[in-house]
């Protein structure tokens, strides 16, 4: 012969507060609904789909809580509420993300509306790179360039690393200059033809 099921004393209490809950202490009623639905209304909310399922679980039982003291029906009667408010606050997160917009993460990489700038493209007719550009320059031509535009210095710190006067640092500035926008415009004329 079987033994019959034997409840834990916890789900015995729970049945019988459950049983007349005219009169009862709220928060009693309350904890009794949690410990016996909590677990259930989390994997329905986790079942549907619901972003953040313990959260929305937190939401049912706040909203379920005032709701206690008026509570008739026993055991069913507060699982047929709970699961009507779990109900109501999944398709309440479902029409949040219709309104929604869907957000992607921006990789420029990816992105084919940017243009390049002025100087992206001028250097691209040139062979991609200032080291390319600089290539047709003397040494002290080079030099200047690199270190007045490209390192972005002085005319006073070029001179101090060149060992040359300031005066010496803008004739060479500008005569690199001057061969740089040459070879330029030759190499685009040998382009278009």
């Amino acid at each position: 012969m079987e033994e019959p099921l034997v409840l834990d004393t916890l789900a015995e209490e729970d049945i019988e507060i459950f049983a007349d809950t005219a009169g009862a202490d709220p928060a009693v009623l309350f904890g009794a609904v949690y410990r016996t639905f909590s677990g259930a209304v989390l994997g329905y909310l986790k079942a549907r789909g619901v972003d953040d399922p313990e959260a929305v679980t937190q939401d049912v039982f706040l909203a379920f809580y005032p709701k206690v003291g008026e509570l008739t029906g026993g055991l069913q009667g507060a699982k047929s509420l709970l699961f009507s408010i779990a109900h109501a606050r999944m398709v309440d997160h479902y029409r949040r993300v219709e309104r929604r917009p869907d957000f992607t993460p921006y990789d420029p990489l990816q992105d084919g509306r940017s243009t390049a700038s002025a100087e992206d493209h001028a250097l691209g007719h040139a062979g991609g790179s200032a080291a390319h550009l600089l290539e047709g320059l003397a040494d002290d031509h080079r030099e200047v360039l690199a270190l007045r535009i490209v390192a972005d210095l002085s005319i006073e710190q070029v001179a101090g690393i060149m060992g040359k006067s300031q005066g010496a640092i803008k004739q060479l500035q500008r005569r690199a200059l001057q061969n740089l926008k040459d070879q330029t415009l030759k190499r685009n004329q040998a382009d278009h033809e």
